[in-house]
């Protein structure tokens, strides 16, 4: 994902020529590369030129901000400077370096573009992994997303459930959080007729705050907490709500591996304030995929995983076991509008539960408008 003021990242050339690639080593410092080939746009400091002195419409990011520099990984501004604003949905103002300096040379001049924020304290853009259809994730979001599903009740009713999600990072390591769901299911409103109708329904809102408790980009983690508060907005009769106020506290952890390879993990409990309408309930789930492109930054697909285990805290009960296999993608050129869809089957404990086919569309909306970068 990426912003559009990073088109600029090495927009110097437009004033300097870039330097020449090095031959059989590198020659340059990440330092020297940005003030050989950046510095004229974006200053010394980073903190960019003002737009009357370099000519552009468009203000130049300020690589000193934190706020602005950890939300991208450097992979994803490597590339633009390698291939130029057009393959990610930008300008052409932007140009392609890849001719005048080497891959290695792009990557050291990224690597100390990052280091002009003191952002110690921001989780890396690295770690926005893919998001699961059900497993939290650790990493802070600036996100919308449009999500559903669509099962079968017994007897042959149908359900379609959907979700809104509204997500929005403050300070340095916090995000907060608002979820609308909604749905239609059929049902027998008419106690004389045989034939089922459709009705539509609000489901249980819900309120929370997550925080990143810890995160260590060497070692490729991340361990987030949040606290959410499930509103009883629902109809409970219809099947789209439990009837009470639900405290959810839960635990979010995220892990880079080699190869493009990660895992999510999130562990947490249901907490009804009316235990008549409600069971407390405990639940763990884990995410394990992969992220490729065909080609060198392009479409990004990632095949994911996940294994779900749920419990009511009520005797007899039996932990419950669903896995979800899916593929998310990203659909546009600069990769902030993403796709994923699969299917919840159930493992254990089938009667009465059947797949359940997800789905959701996701706009990333601090890289773009919807319709920006296709």
């Amino acid at each position: 994902m990426l912003v559009p003021a990073v088109l600029l990242l090495f927009g110097a050339s437009a004033f300097a020529a870039p330097s020449t690639r090095g031959i059989g080593s590198l020659e340059k410092t990440g330092k020297e590369l940005f003030l050989a080939n950046c510095a004229a746009c974006h200053g010394p400091d980073g903190k960019g030129r003002s737009r009357s002195r370099v000519g552009f419409d468009v203000a130049l990011p300020d690589f000193s901000d934190p706020d602005f520099s950890s939300r991208e990984p450097a992979s994803d501004w490597a590339g633009i400077a390698r291939n130029g604003g057009p393959s990610r949905g930008f300008s052409e103002i932007m140009p392609s370096f890849g001719e005048a300096l080497s891959m290695e040379e792009i990557e050291a001049a990224v690597e100390y573009i990052k280091t002009l924020a003191d952002d110690d304290d921001w989780p890396s853009g690295n770690f926005n992994l893919p998001r699961p259809l059900v497993t939290g994730k650790a990493y802070l979001e600036d996100e919308i997303i449009f999500s559903g599903s669509l099962t079968e009740k017994d007897g042959g009713l149908g359900s379609i459930g959907g979700k809104i999600v509204y997500e929005q990072r403050f300070g340095t390591r916090n995000m907060w959080e608002v979820v609308l769901p909604f749905g239609w299911s059929e049902r027998f409103i008419d106690p004389l007729s045989s034939k089922p109708e459709w009705g539509a329904n609000l489901g249980d809102a819900a309120l929370a705050v997550k925080r990143a408790f810890y995160f260590n980009l060497d070692r490729g983690s991340i361990l987030s907490g949040a606290a959410e508060l499930i509103l009883p907005t629902g109809d409970r009769a219809s099947g789209f709500g439990k009837g009470t106020f639900v405290f959810e506290p839960f635990l979010t952890f995220g892990q880079i591996l080699p190869a493009d390879f990660f895992l999510q993990a999130q562990a947490g409990m249901e907490i009804p304030f009316d235990t008549e309408k409600a069971e407390h309930e405990v639940f763990a789930r884990i995410a394990f995929g992969r992220s490729f492109n065909f080609k060198p930054w392009g479409r990004t697909w990632s095949p994911m995983v996940e294994v779900l285990a749920a419990k009511e805290l009520a005797a007899g009960e039996k932990i419950i076991y669903d896995i979800v296999p899916q593929v998310q993608v990203t659909l546009n050129k600069r990769q902030h509008i993403m796709l994923n869809i699969g299917v919840r089957l159930p493992l254990n404990e089938r009667e009465g539960r059947h797949p359940v086919v997800l789905a959701y569309l996701l706009w990333d909306w601090f890289d773009g408008a919807f319709f920006d970068g296709w």
